[in-house]
């Protein structure tokens, strides 16, 4: 099977799956964001091992995977957010690094990027829950007899943003060519592929709040809000996916896994939403109004 028939395939299957599970929310949600979470720290952990570094693996991946679960226990009441408990959390990983590193081990690299690779994972990808049960996400439609969460469609919002700008720079990119952007980082993407990636997420934008959020949640933007909100995800998640290729560079490795056919692993597939989403949390308390009837 040709690599981009295991691309097309994986995507068929995948993609209703995890619609599915957007627009359902709760535990499902959760479960989706820790398993993505556990897998990308790892894979981060993999790159920084091939870089040189020698991060605490398990109990990172492990980390990453209980943030977005804490999120969903917080929602639901059963626990109560404190800064001590991430206080602890760091006293045990130095501790860990005076007994399974000592000072050869390099234990403050060790340390500081197990710790990034947490929150770069599990702690980004929380803004996803965050965003479902946003304060705006309320109500929302039936579906024939299938209902429609509120928050499901809000959250759809940065993802369908996110594949825009990913689309409109690719072909843009390709058509028009011209001067790269960052050749040292990824010598594929154009300057005109980054503008095209734009301009494609703030059309984009305006047809998703228009035939979308406005119907389904009664909720909308200002024309101003729309195109600064369609520039800014579309940048943020440029920029998630030049992070993750200065990360792989700097290890030398071409991708950060093999998990998913024909898409490398799952850092590679979620480097733009760890950018866009607490990005997208943000904007979305700033420039959402109620739909005018």
């Amino acid at each position: 099977m040709s690599e981009l028939a295991r691309r097309v395939l994986f995507g068929v299957v995948a993609a209703p799956a995890a619609l599915a599970i957007v627009l359902y929310g709760g535990a499902a949600l959760a479960g989706l964001l820790a398993v993505a979470s556990a897998i990308a720290a790892w894979e981060l952990f993999r790159i920084a091992r091939a870089g040189g570094h020698q991060p605490f693996s398990d109990l990172g991946a492990a980390l990453a995977g209980l943030l977005p679960l804490a999120v969903h226990a917080t929602f639901l009441g059963l626990v109560q957010p404190r800064f001590s408990y991430f206080a602890v959390v760091l006293l045990v990983l130095l501790g860990l690094s005076i007994w399974a590193r000592g000072a050869a081990g390099k234990p403050l690299a060790t340390v500081a990027i197990t710790a990034l690779g947490v929150l770069y994972t599990g702690g980004l990808l929380s803004f996803g829950y965050a965003i479902r049960y946003h304060d705006y996400a309320v109500g929302g439609v039936m579906l024939g007899s299938i209902p429609i969460a509120a928050g499901g469609v809000l959250l759809g919002l940065p993802l369908v943003l996110t594949w825009a700008t990913d689309t409109g720079a690719y072909f843009v990119g390709r058509s028009v060519g011209g001067r790269k952007l960052i050749p040292s980082v990824s010598p594929g993407k154009t300057v005109s592929g980054a503008i095209g990636g734009v301009v494609t997420s703030v059309l984009v934008t305006w047809l998703y709040v228009t035939f979308a959020l406005r119907p389904s949640a009664q909720l909308a933007m200002t024309p101003l809000g729309i195109v600064l909100f369609g520039v800014v995800i579309s940048v943020a998640a440029q920029v998630g996916d030049l992070v993750e290729s200065l990360l792989k560079r700097e290890a030398g490795v071409k991708d950060s896994g093999g998990l998913l056919p024909g898409h490398g692993g799952v850092l590679d597939r979620l480097d733009s939403l760890f950018f866009v989403l607490p990005m997208a949390h943000l904007l979305l308390g700033w420039m959402l109004v109620p739909a005018p009837r």
